[in-house]
């Protein structure tokens, strides 16, 4: 081997990443870019890793990614072969309506928890990769050749600064990477106008079985119960609101009380009286990160850091996997040309990033809440002619080949 190649491959050996974030966008680029020949450093402004979550689905795109990061062995779907859902007023059940699990198999999704995944992608994580709690990035400065970064120490309060030749900032929808980086959160983060407030049950709630979750549909606001077969059921508050950043301050188990209103009826009693005592609550507004161009030099972003759909498009933990694990193998097939690589990924993802955000924003939005009586209307009118051909087993079939389904299942790095 010649000198200049043997100093080739010594470089590439020892590429090094620096991955802001321990969420499955974080993990899972760890893993990808692993598996590509780079030395992940991970490091994480909480404490501890959260095993919490709420309910979410695992599309095909998602899964796909998850087989190629080794993931996929430690998950496994919680639907119910009988799950049902029931619309409810605040009296009590009106009548069957549609949820996840009415999805078709041929197309749906995996129903599992957010902490399923960040523990399945945690346990694949090859060992030895150094992670550091209660750190976060400070300053960031980039020349041609590395990325130099400041870290600091939460508890301590120290700063330490070291060379990198990739940052990923994997950080969430309020990214430190991306306003060190990029600029201000004001000029990518888009408020959608609403707020969301997500928790586990202890237990099913009562008059329920095991399997059997509700929905209460109005304006301006609406109550899910997720139900899962092997686990108790997570819960959906979702309402409109004309001031989301002044909202999000606000404790969610007063302010869930106002908004709604009593009577609350007896299963959104029960989920709301155990809000007071749920240890792991999401109350946040639903933004979408909506930005020119993913990566800057030597610094990218992924998951929602980056193009963040909203709860509403069901699709934020599918990209944050697949959009991970495609950088990691755009990387191992360009490994020379960094430029070359990231913009390739990001050629192949944003068109189905893009469509899922305006999904996430129109149809996904209205199927969640509706803003006047008319989409109210609508939405009821749309479920009774989707229960109707969902009893056509042709329909399935069918709607395999719809783009936007189609897209939800892809496998990303056949197009690489």
């Amino acid at each position: 081997m010649s000198n200049r190649n043997l100093q080739s491959s010594i470089e590439r050996k020892n590429k090094k990443v620096l991955i802001v974030g321990l969420g499955i966008s974080g993990i899972s680029s760890a893993i990808a870019l692993k598996q590509a020949g780079w030395e992940p450093i991970i490091i994480e402004k909480a404490p501890k890793r959260r095993e919490g979550g709420y309910f979410l689905g695992l599309f095909g795109l998602g899964r796909h990614a998850a087989r190629d990061l080794g993931a996929l062995k430690y998950l496994h779907d919680r639907r119910g072969s009988d799950s049902v859902n029931f619309s409810i007023n605040r009296q009590g059940i009106t009548g069957y309506t549609l949820g996840f699990a009415d999805i078709p198999l041929t197309i749906a999704p995996w129903m599992m928890l957010r902490g399923d995944i960040e523990n399945a992608t945690y346990k694949a994580l090859p060992e030895g990769i150094d992670i550091r709690f209660n750190t976060v990035p400070h300053d960031i400065w980039q020349t041609a050749s590395e990325a130099r970064v400041t870290t600091q120490n939460l508890k301590t309060n120290e700063t330490f600064t070291e060379s990198y030749d990739l940052v990923i900032g994997a950080d969430g929808v309020r990214s430190q990477v991306r306003e060190l980086a990029f600029g201000s959160h004001e000029q990518y983060i888009k408020s959608l106008g609403y707020m969301i407030c997500a928790f586990k049950l202890p237990e099913d709630p009562p008059g329920l079985k095991t399997g059997q979750g509700v929905i209460l549909h109005e304006v301006g606001k609406s109550f899910t119960v997720f139900p899962f077969k092997d686990h108790p059921a997570t819960v959906l508050f979702t309402y409109k609101t004309e001031q989301p950043d002044i909202e999000r301050k606000k404790d969610p188990k007063k302010r869930i009380r106002e908004v709604f209103g009593e009577p609350y009826g007896q299963y959104m009693g029960y989920a709301i009286e155990q809000l007071d005592q749920a240890e792991d609550v999401i109350f946040g507004t639903t933004d979408q990160v909506k930005m020119p161009s993913w990566y800057r030099g030597r610094v990218v972003l992924v998951g929602d850091s980056a193009w963040c759909p909203t709860l509403y498009s069901g699709m934020g933990a599918t990209l944050g996997l697949g959009g991970a694990n495609l950088l990691g193998q755009a990387l191992q097939k360009y490994p020379d040309n960094l430029e070359y690589a990231l913009s390739q990924w990001e050629h192949i993802l944003r068109p189905k990033v893009e469509q899922f955000q305006k999904q996430g924003a129109t149809t996904g939005r209205q199927n969640f809440v509706s803003i006047n009586q008319k989409e109210v209307d609508k939405r009821s009118k749309n479920i009774k002619i989707r229960q109707r051909f969902l009893k056509n087993p042709l329909f399935s079939q069918i709607m395999r080949y719809v783009p936007f389904i189609k897209n939800r299942n892809k496998d990303l790095t056949k197009a690489l």
